[in-house]
């Protein structure tokens, strides 16, 4: 046993009960000496350890090339097809709104959703394929004291986490990472992996990814995004200089962060946009000469006390390069029109320029001039070109600071400490003037941002910031787990439970702030600084957990309705919105019509009501034309009304599209008490219903899923389907969206 380990075991509280693990203590000797040599592998029981990698350490002790498995060049780590899996697999859950903790929910385009980034990144794939600009995250470090998600256990591990409280109540773990941990870092990159695969297919073609990060993974961040994103699509990494030295007394006391930006098509972003940063202080260096020039007039002494205020300020070099004032008073710097490329320029650059005053052919670049005959003659048209006092000095391009207020991206970024300025308890927010500056750097317009690591919503109130200064209008998607607060934190004690309360009561302070301290601003009453809260919960349909023997009249009373009792209009309406793939975003009006809660999306694009349909209530529904109306098979009285409804819309509003839903339903086994041949195997069961029919089905397992998808052919009653009833008993089982049940009989094989 290793010294730190004899240490460790003395300072523990507890008794091993066992002898020591030799094993264990011969990996930790073989790693001290050959630390390459150890990687993570499973054990008998499927858990992760540190292991040996017994090739290497052959090769390690070898004088010669030993043989072994085939060397490529990629990262592996145990976990990964199970993170790829997990990505695939889809899940039954939907977005319940939350208005009482929403800020301006009707009209507001920015949405916050409560639960596991993971489910939300999935529920996401219809309504936001391929829209989201730019995602910003700042994820866990994996410093050893941060929580990650872990998303799949086997039986006897997720038992063994729900008795030690490790699983939240969703059933998701949710624990302190630490070194000790044997898949340290494979934890870390499962949980990283299938979420970064998700999230790429929520990129617009042009999109792009910043993700900030440590030097504790910051090397298997970079090797899985060069994977998820092709490394073609690399666009660089800024190195954030943080003034503030961390560090014990034997390592390096490290001060920075990395921030790596990966595009989803680089080739694309390079056509649609442009990675530019605003010079920080070029509207101030504009207004200073301006100032000058209006109180002195223009002349030489202005231009020398403009020159020296410039080099008092602590600028970037670019900034202080503007320093210059010309005889119209605009600012300037003066650049070498030399040809840049290390092979000689072609013949027409080399063109000479004739000094205007003396009528001599000025001095040429040995490699000749930048830019073209034609594009020399504009320059000098312009008065762009700057000529010395004769013909002997070689020319200079002028370069006007208003025509230039955009710079290239610089990869260092230097800025320190964090932001406290709405006193909110939460530990070390990321600055929102580094979120501004990323952000602006990528977005434009009313282009999406998207951070499934939230946080304190730092991104949220850079969005709403930045918006403010340059009237934009971009909009935020925050996704944030509702992970307890620590009893001790000062968050806990100042009245947050969660991360989530205090990252949506960040968003609101911020947004009243902003207004407050741009009340004088025009149109600041149009900045949206609402935002609609979405929580994540199970779907809209109750379980069915019963088997024919145990059905009473009590049971079949409480199957009248497979809606769960406390889901309402507007739950259902958010599940036919994630459905169809409708923006969640979109503005909701709510109106009562002859005592009915009719629900329009985006004006009239989607109107839908889940009351008792009634002919006067569709005649006044039909007035406004909706482009699509939904509701639920249960909203209809009677059999024959679907098809008067459907007539009268017809009749009335032509364009209109009527959907009385009925949908694949989804059918999740929690005991698997029929299994079937290989993972791609294809069966057909017949689930019955009360009329006496039976309609058939093909199931599908997909992981751990089966799907029932309905053929077009219904069949008899035959005595085979008597053993399973699920759903309504007066309608075939059908609604307005997938619906999950629980299979606790043998299907029949037809």
């Amino acid at each position: 046993m290793t010294n730190a380990a004899q240490a460790n075991k003395h300072d523990s509280d507890t008794l091993d009960m066992h002898s020591p693990n030799l094993v264990d203590d011969n990996v930790q000797k073989i790693m001290a000496l050959f630390p390459n040599c150890i990687t993570e592998s499973e054990d008998e029981h499927g858990n992760l350890k540190k292991a040996v990698d017994f090739d290497l350490l052959r090769q390690e002790l070898s004088q010669s090339l030993v043989e072994g498995g085939q060397e490529r060049y990629r990262l592996d780590w145990p976990g990964k097809r199970q993170a790829i899996l997990e990505a695939n697999s889809p899940i039954a859950k939907m977005l319940r709104p939350a208005r009482d903790e929403s800020v301006n929910f009707d009209t507001t385009e920015n949405l916050f959703i409560e639960g596991d980034n993971l489910e939300a990144l999935k529920l996401l794939q219809e309504s936001y394929l391929g829209q989201v600009k730019m995602i910003y995250i700042d994820p866990p470090y994996n410093t050893g004291n941060d929580f990650i998600y872990e998303d799949d256990f086997s039986e006897d591990t997720a038992d063994f986490l729900a008795r030690s409280e490790q699983l939240d109540e969703e059933g998701n773990r949710l624990v302190t990472n630490t070194e000790s941990n044997g898949r340290f870092h494979s934890d870390w990159l499962t949980m990283m992996y299938s979420r970064l695969k998700l999230a790429r297919n929520l990129l617009r073609d042009d999109g792009v990814i910043v993700i900030h990060i440590d030097e504790h993974e910051y090397a298997n961040l970079g090797k899985i995004l060069n994977e998820v994103f092709g490394e073609a699509n690399s666009l660089g990494n800024i190195v954030w200089d943080k003034r503030n030295p961390k560090g014990d007394s034997i390592n390096v006391a490290s001060q920075h962060e990395n921030i790596i930006l990966f595009a989803k098509n680089r080739n694309i972003f390079k056509q649609e946009s442009q990675l530019k940063q605003k010079k920080e202080n070029a509207e101030k260096i504009l207004s200073k000469a301006s100032y000058l020039i209006n109180k002195y007039g223009l002349s030489d002494s202005t231009r020398a006390l403009f020159k020296d205020w410039v080099k008092t300020q602590i600028f970037s070099g670019g900034e202080l390069a503007y320093n210059q004032i010309d005889d119209e008073g605009e600012v300037f710097q003066p650049v070498s029109m030399a040809w840049p490329n290390s092979k000689k320029a072609p013949d027409e650059y080399f063109i000479p320029l004739v000094h205007p005053i003396t009528g001599k052919p000025c001095p040429i670049p040995d490699k000749g001039w930048r830019n073209p005959q034609k594009t020399m003659k504009e320059l000098l048209k312009n008065n762009l070109i700057i000529f010395g006092v004769d013909e002997s000095t070689q020319p200079r391009r002028k370069y006007l600071l208003k025509e230039n207020l955009y710079e290239n991206v610089p990869s260092l970024l230097y800025c320190g400490g964090s932001d406290r300025a709405l006193d909110m308890p939460f530990d070390n927010p990321k600055p929102v003037y580094i979120a501004n500056k990323l952000i602006d750097s990528v977005t434009k317009e009313e282009d999406i941002i998207l951070d499934f690591f939230a946080g304190s919503s730092t991104t949220a109130h850079a969005v709403m910031q930045l918006n403010a200064e340059d009237g934009r209008n971009r909009k935020f998607v925050m996704v944030q787990i509702n992970e307890n607060t620590e009893e001790k934190s000062e968050a806990h004690k100042a009245g947050y439970s969660t991360i989530s309360e205090i990252s949506k009561e960040r968003i609101r302070r911020a947004g009243k702030k902003i207004v407050a301290d741009n009340q004088d601003k025009d149109g600041i009453e149009n900045l949206d600084i609402g935002f609609r809260v979405l929580k994540i919960d199970s779907t809209n349909m109750k379980d069915v957990y019963y088997t024919p023997d145990s059905y009473d009249q009590a049971t079949l009373a409480n199957l009248e309705s497979h809606i769960k009792e406390d889901r309402s209009g507007e739950d259902l309406l958010f599940q036919v919105m994630l459905d169809w793939g409708v923006p969640l975003s979109l503005p909701i009006d709510v109106k009562d019509i002859q005592g009915s809660s009719v629900y329009y999306v985006g004006i009239d694009s989607l109107v839908a009501c889940f009351d008792t349909l009634t002919t006067d209530l569709i005649d006044e529904i039909s007035k406004d034309k909706p482009l699509k109306f939904v509701s639920s098979e249960l909203a209809i009285a009677h059999d024959q009304d679907k098809t008067n409804i459907k007539a009268r819309f017809a009749q009335l509003s032509p364009a209109s599209e009527i959907h009385l839903r009925s949908s694949v339903m989804k059918i999740e086994f929690k005991e698997l008490q029929y299994q079937l041949d290989s993972v791609n195997a294809v069966a057909d069961c017949f689930i019955g219903q009360p009329k006496g029919i039976a309609q058939r089905y093909t199931m599908t397992k997909v992981s751990k899923t089966y799907y029932l998808s309905q053929k077009a052919k219904t069949y008899p009653y035959s005595p085979m389907t008597s053993w399973l009833a699920l759903g309504n008993p007066h309608y075939s089982m059908s609604y307005i969206s997938a619906m999950p049940m629980r299979l606790l009989t043998t299907p029949q094989k037809y």
